[in-house]
């Protein structure tokens, strides 16, 4: 349609090189840094008290921290998806060289002092002092003298996170080794992400180890030549690794598999324990017990002991739960050894979770997640998806066709707007309902490649923001993903919790582009990651409701909807071995906790982090591993191939089950009984997603409910009422 046909703003460039990507980064922090110099010079309020204020001081700050973000997170970005390994490289160099800037610039008691000097001539400082629970509402804001609630916001978290950096520490020998501290983990997050995002590792089987793999998975794998022939390679990516851990029958290959998978990125064992003792000395130099109090405080937990309440309350609530789909699993086992002529020791093994949990389904429930799979092509599942966004949010999805691209690129040239050829890229519009405006741009890169990030995430290319000149610069958003490519003879098909993983990504996408925030660092899902999960977790409801599974369903051979017998059954696996799913989630909240909140520093010292991760797995989920086959507990190294705590999850693995509390909340509450009513999508879209992180998380959501959030519906949901 013509009114689409031009954007009021080009797609970004990809079109870095290796020495521009390390050099546009260096040029944005010497701009950074020249304007950061400008203002100390200039700004005295020691003389002129009133020359210190928000719009003399943060406003030039906030500018050209929305203008660098344009381009800094492209530079980034090209690590997780370039197919150059030299310009993973030079990106991943420039993000260090951004990085240690930031922590720089995070640590200059020069500017701190003028931010210091705004903050308590705003009478922000005052208000906080009368009442230090109050949330910044718009009230608050305009007392302090202040625009907005946005902007009091910024204000505030830009003075705590000088603080947090150090600058509350006196100048010398203390601070120096907080900065130093910071560098270092910069450096390790940087190198332990790139470890994971290359390993390349896999494993050799004969096609009798591999029985009962899927034939399309098995057409995938290498073929072996030499000592090899006759072998495929099995690799570590996501495709390759879960068909074989859910169908191989030979359960010695199974475990070779989930053993040889743990162990995949040993490089990060080292790097993961210099992280939390790095991070747990710094923590204890400004003042905290602990990194997890520290990083907490500014969640909507507040502090570890709300956290370590909500999972341990969760945790007494699931065991039971657990043991009982544990003996039922165990029997399935026992039965399926027994036809097989196995030998049968007696125990359920971490390798036969994924193996007996579909073989349960299946055989209890009558269904074949490979024959569902057939109704969900990727494409025609993607255009249904989108399609629920435009009913729901009034958004309209453009798909760009070559000469499209090639008209809005800005060099002319079609392939400079997309960083590979798989990318599909999509311009986003409001509907007549919503005003008709342009949103942003979407790109969906699905299939993996080598160097490509390995698991399924969205990543944020350019935040949208108000400008200097008062217009608003529109945002560009990706999803990065691995699901299986299409061979010759099928399509893409998603097994059901594929979908589920698209459809959550993909609300993320959609947090990021309606966001309408002033200031860049508010934008989207930049909220709190206690939160940050809510949105895209409310959206998987979506995909277990009989009306939305039929509409997104279209069989790749037919085109015919998934009949609503196979939708009954499907949907009557939603709570399968529930259980056990969410002991595994709390077996990583709980790890992250515990190495996050050592008593001493001197524990974590001692502490076999191995050790831990394993034993607290049996502990928690009660699925036995190699240990009770007699090996030690350091078997394997889990937590090496843990990127979430390394990449900004630290103490927050726990918000992946807290942000299922306000998800559930909001689900029941406004959309159960009408999952497609248009009004509450717009008002959710309004009241929820466009805010992004730009007011407390928490009065965001008691505007959209109307009350403070419960953990009610969470609990009916699971079937674990008070």
């Amino acid at each position: 349609m013509a009114k689409y046909d031009a954007p009021p703003q080009a797609p970004p460039l990809f079109t870095g090189t290796n020495k521009s990507i390390v050099a546009d980064s260096q040029a944005l922090c010497d701009k950074t840094r020249s304007l950061l110099d400008k203002l100390v010079a200039e700004i005295k309020p020691a003389k002129n008290p009133k020359a210190a204020s928000f719009d003399s001081v943060l406003l030039p700050q906030i500018q050209d921290e929305n203008d660098g973000s344009l381009s800094a997170r492209i530079l980034g970005f090209y690590q997780y998806v370039s197919g150059d390994s030299a310009l993973r490289d030079a990106s991943t160099e420039a993000e260090k060289i951004m990085d240690e800037f930031g922590i720089e610039c995070n640590m200059r008691e020069d500017v701190f002092q003028l931010v210091d000097a705004v903050y308590q001539s705003s009478g922000l400082a005052e208000s906080k002092e009368k009442d230090k629970d109050r949330l910044i509402d718009e009230a608050l804001a305009k007392s302090a003298g202040l625009d907005s609630s946005e902007s009091a916001l910024l204000l505030e978290k830009e003075r705590k996170s000088y603080i947090k950096n150090g600058l509350g520490l006196p100048a010398g020998e203390k601070r120096d080794r907080f900065k130093e501290i910071k560098k270092r983990l910069s450096q390790i997050s940087i190198e332990f992400q790139k470890n994971l995002n290359e390993e390349n590792g896999g494993i050799w089987f004969t096609t009798e180890e591999l029985d009962g793999v899927p034939q399309d998975v098995l057409d995938g794998l290498e073929k072996g030549t030499g000592e090899n022939e006759g072998k495929l390679r099995l690799s570590f990516k996501y495709p390759d690794l879960f068909p074989t851990l859910k169908f191989a029958k030979n359960p010695d290959t199974r475990r070779k598999v989930f053993v040889s998978n743990e162990n995949k990125c040993n490089q990060n064992v080292e790097l993961f324990k210099e992280t939390i003792l790095l991070r747990d000395e710094a923590a204890r130099l400004l003042g905290y017990p602990d990194h997890a109090s520290f990083r907490i405080e500014d969640k909507m937990a507040k502090t570890p002991a709300t956290v370590l309440e909500f999972l341990g309350d969760l945790k007494s609530r699931l065991l039971a739960g657990g043991a009982k789909e544990i003996e039922h699993l165990l029997a399935l086992k026992k039965k399926d050894h027994e036809e097989r002529g196995l030998p049968f020791d007696g125990n359920y093994y971490l390798w036969d979770n994924r193996f007996y949990d579909r073989l349960m389904v299946e055989q209890e429930y009558s269904i074949d997640e490979n024959a569902i799979a057939e109704y969900f092509p990727i494409k025609s599942t993607v255009a249904g998806m989108l399609k629920i966004f435009e009913e729901l949010f009034g958004l309209v999805f453009v798909e760009l066709t070559p000469e499209d691209r090639k008209r809005l690129s800005p060099t002319g040239k079609a392939e400079d707007i997309s960083w590979h050829e798989d990318v599909i890229i999509f311009s986003v519009w409001n509907d007549a309902t919503e005003g008709e405006g342009f949103v942003g741009y979407l790109y969906l890169d699905l299939h993996p490649r080598p160097g490509k990030y390995g698991h399924a995430a969205n990543f944020n290319l350019q935040p949208g923001f108000i400008k200097a000149d008062g217009t608003r610069h529109y945002p560009a958003t990706a999803l990065v993903c691995n699901f299986s490519k299409p061979t010759p003879k099928k399509p893409s098909l998603l097994k059901h919790d594929e979908v589920v993983t698209l459809f959550h990504e993909l609300g993320h996408g959609i947090h990021d582009l309606a966001g309408r925030t002033k200031y860049a660092r508010f934008h989207g899902t930049s909220t709190v990651r206690d939160f940050v999960e809510a949105p895209s977790q409310m959206l998987e409801n979506w995909c277990w409701t009989p009306a939305q599974l039929k509409a997104l369903s279209s069989h790749y051979e037919t085109g015919a909807q998934i009949p609503d017998d196979l939708i009954e059954k499907l949907i009557a696996t939603k709570h399968v071995n529930d259980a056990l799913f969410n002991l595994r989630q709390l077996h990583f909240g709980l790890f992250d906790m515990t190495v996050h909140t050592p008593k001493k520093h001197e524990d974590l010292e001692s502490m076999d982090v191995s050790k831990v991760y394993n034993d607290l797995r049996v502990e928690i989920s009660g699925i036995k591993g190699p240990e009770a086959q007699g090996e030690g507990s350091d078997w394997g190294n889990g937590q090496a191939t843990f990127g979430h705590l390394i990449g900004g999850y630290d103490a927050g693995y726990y918000g992946y089950l807290s942000s299922q509390v306000y998800s559930t909340d909001m689900f029941y509450s406004v959309f159960k009984t009408n999952p497609m009513d248009p009004v509450q999508g717009r008002r959710y879209r309004h009241t929820v997603l466009e805010r992004g992180g730009s007011q407390d998380e928490m009065l965001t959501l008691e505007q959209f409910l109307g009350r403070k959030p419960n953990s009610e519906a969470f609990y009916k949901e699971l079937g674990l009422e008070k």
